[in-house]
C-alpha cells in the first residue's frame, strides 16, 4: 500500500467513524477501489481506528479526567463504603465510569468468542450492503419516535446493558458502532446530543482495545508483504486522527439543531452503491 493509499483510507475512517454511518463498511469497500486493490483487512481497519478515539481522548480529555477520577475515589469509599456508594451512587461520574465498563462488555465478550467470523463472513460486501440499509431504517425510525427529553445522568444500568449490545453488532460492518449506539440510546428517550456523546465514550474501551490486541498479535501480519505495511497502518492512523477531531466538533454541533434523516439517507444510496459495484463486477463481495 502506497503512502497515499493510506492517508485516503485514513481520511475515509476519520470522516467516516463518529458518523452512524459504518467506518468499516467504508474502509472495506474504498480498499478493492485503491491501485493496490483488495480488502485491507480487519486487523488494518481496527489499527487504525486507534487514531480515531485519540481523537475522542484529545476532545473529551477534561470529561475522561473527571469520570476517572470521581470514579477511582468512589471505589476507593470516599462517598462512602456501601457498594452503593462505591458504585457512583452519590457521583454521576462514578456512576459514568462503571457504565462505559458494564457497557463495553458485550462486544468485547462477543468479540473474542466470533473472532475468525469477524475477519471472514461478516466481511461479505453483501451482508454490509443489507445491514446498511436495515440499520438506516431503524435509525430513522429512532429518530423519529425517540423522547429526546433524558440526559446522560439520566441512565441507568438497564439502559446501559441495551446501548452496550447495540454497541456489540457493529462487529457486522455496516451497522456502524456509533449508529447502533445511537439508536438505542434515541429509543431509550436520550436526546440526540446525549446519544452521540455516550457513543463516543462506550466506544473507547472497545476500540483502543481492539486496535492494541489486533496490533500485538498481526504485526508481523500487517508488516508482510502482502498486508497493508506497518508505515501505511501508521500514515492512516494518524491522519483518520486529525480528521477525526474535526468531525466530532463538526458532529456534535450539527446535532443541536439537525436530526439523522441525512445519514438515513446516505446509508441506504450506499447500500445501493455497493450493490451496484459487485453487480458490475468492480470490487468482489469476499
Amino acid at each position: 500500500m502506497s503512502w497515499w493509499e493510506a492517508v485516503i483510507l485514513g481520511l475515509v475512517q476519520g470522516l467516516t467513524e463518529f458518523l452512524p454511518i459504518s467506518s468499516s463498511a467504508h474502509v472495506r469497500v474504498v480498499g478493492p477501489l485503491l491501485p493496490s486493490g483488495g480488502d485491507p483487512g480487519a486487523a488494518f481497519t481496527a489499527v487504525i481506528q486507534i487514531g480515531t478515539e485519540a481523537a475522542v481522548l484529545v476532545y473529551f480529555w477534561k470529561d475522561i479526567v473527571r469520570i476517572v477520577r470521581e470514579w477511582l475515589a468512589a471505589l476507593a469509599g470516599r462517598d462512602g463504603r456501601t457498594w452503593r456508594e462505591r458504585m457512583g451512587a452519590r457521583s454521576a461520574d462514578a456512576r459514568m465510569g462503571w457504565f462505559v465498563i458494564l457497557g463495553s462488555v458485550p462486544i468485547v465478550v462477543l468479540g473474542v468468542l466470533l473472532k475468525d467470523t469477524i475477519e471472514t463472513t461478516f466481511r461479505n460486501l453483501y451482508i454490509t450492503a443489507i445491514v446498511l440499509a436495515v440499520f438506516a431504517l431503524v435509525l430513522g425510525w429512532a429518530d423519529r419516535i425517540g423522547g429526546k427529553r433524558r440526559e446522560l445522568t439520566d441512565l441507568r444500568p438497564r439502559d446501559v446493558a441495551v446501548l452496550g449490545l447495540a454497541q456489540a453488532m457493529a462487529l457486522i460492518p455496516g451497522v456502524s458502532r456509533s449508529g447502533g449506539t445511537i439508536s438505542a440510546g434515541l429509543f431509550l428517550g436520550l436526546t440526540r446530543e446525549a446519544a452521540a456523546r455516550f457513543s463516543f465514550l462506550l466506544a473507547i474501551p472497545a476500540v483502543l482495545g481492539s486496535g492494541v490486541y489486533e496490533l500485538a498479535t498481526e504485526w508481523e501480519e500487517l508488516g508482510a508483504a502482502h498486508g497493508p505495511g506497518l508505515a501505511a497502518t501508521a500514515i492512516a492512523a494518524v491522519t483518520a486522527l486529525l480528521v477525526g477531531y474535526a468531525v466530532i466538533v463538526w458532529f456534535l454541533r450539527l446535532l443541536k439543531t439537525g436530526s439523522y434523516l441525512p445519514f438515513v439517507v446516505y446509508r441506504v444510496v450506499f447500500a445501493g452503491l455497493i450493490i451496484g459495484l459487485l453487480a458490475g463486477g468492480v470490487i468482489s463481495a469476499t
